[in-house]
């Protein structure tokens, strides 16, 4: 039989990426978004897919509206990506980035829990919860330290997670994923940011580009690969916690390299620093031991960074050559 798989955050960058993969396996696929305007697809559009996801009306803050979605498609699987993930955001606005990321992580539970109680549930959590690190590689068992709303609420978000899990018997994993891009990243991010001025500079339509902190340092991936590993989690026989990661570092100081050299540019010429964006607590560096998921996943990036910047700035390109905001 067809397995059927909902996707709460599916207009995003890995809604979009693992919708994609679920029709390549022949999943029937139903997307959980609320309302927006009709650019919010932007992204199931550029990648075909559009067409072939049904799409029901929710919002995270509703509880009622998840449990009847949940109650009528009895889903196989239900993957949780959806977040208020800006972190700079998450200080303007960190009742709302509570309320998505770690309430709403719970109307989702308690909706599988009553009607639907087989379905397996993945939920995304994040490297963002490590913040402060307290070891110099995390994986499963590094302690957290969230140092911003959103860390803060996504570690709830992980922690009632692990709790239904063990009080109620749920097949619900979380995925603790490290930075990962993709072409479809949104503008707001200091990755796309970098690539988009990258090309504009280049293409004669942007002069400089202004940024925070160029020596925080990150684990970046292709988003393309870890929705693989999301669904591998669901796959297992017993739900589990796994650290998503590359294993290798840079700084943002490294991507903006990556990206000006792929323009045939030097970075150094055009970029700037502003205190104006610096986070109110900074995260100095990130970098995952995925172990766990190599061993019992069989899960490994295949994407190395300079792809990434790569393909991130062909796209950048070819958008920015056609006028084109996304």
């Amino acid at each position: 039989m067809t397995k059927k798989a909902l996707i709460t955050g599916i207009s995003g960058q890995d809604g979009a990426y693992l919708a994609r993969l679920l029709l390549e396996k022949g999943y029937r696929v139903i997307g959980i978004a609320p309302r927006r305007g009709s650019d919010a697809f932007w992204r199931l559009r550029e990648l075909g897919v559009a067409e072939d996801i049904a799409i029901e009306y929710a919002d995270m803050g509703d509880s009622g509206s998840l449990l009847r979605i949940v109650q009528r498609e009895q889903a196989d699987e239900f993957f949780n990506l959806a977040a208020q993930s800006f972190f700079g955001t998450s200080w303007d606005q960190p009742v709302h980035t509570a309320m998505v990321g770690g309430v709403g992580v719970t109307h989702c539970l308690e909706a599988i829990r009553h009607v639907s109680p087989h379905t397996r549930f993945y939920q995304a959590s994040t490297s963002e919860m490590f913040g402060k690190v307290q070891q110099e590689r995390q994986n499963e068992h590094t302690p957290f330290y969230p140092r911003s709303p959103y860390g803060v609420a996504k570690l709830y978000g992980h922690w009632i997670t692990v709790n239904y899990r063990e009080s109620f018997g749920l097949h619900a994993s979380s995925g603790i994923l490290f930075n990962h891009e993709s072409p479809l990243r949104g503008e707001e991010f200091v990755t796309r940011k970098i690539t988009l001025a990258a090309s504009r500079i280049k293409l004669g339509l942007q002069k400089s580009l202004v940024l925070g902190n160029l020596d925080a340092r990150r684990d970046w991936g292709f988003a393309g690969d870890y929705v693989d590993a999301m669904w591998r989690m669901l796959q297992q026989p017993t739900a589990d916690d796994y650290v998503v990661a590359t294993g290798n570092t840079a700084s943002v100081r490294d991507f903006c390299r990556l990206a000006f050299e792929a323009v045939d540019l030097n970075y150094l010429d055009y970029v700037k620093t502003s205190d104006a964006f610096l986070r109110p607590a900074e995260v100095d560096v990130l970098i995952g031991d995925a172990t766990k998921a190599q061993q019992r996943l069989g899960w490994a990036s295949s994407t190395s960074l300079a792809e990434l910047v790569s393909m991130m700035v062909a796209a950048d390109l070819h958008r920015a050559a056609r006028g084109t905001p996304q």
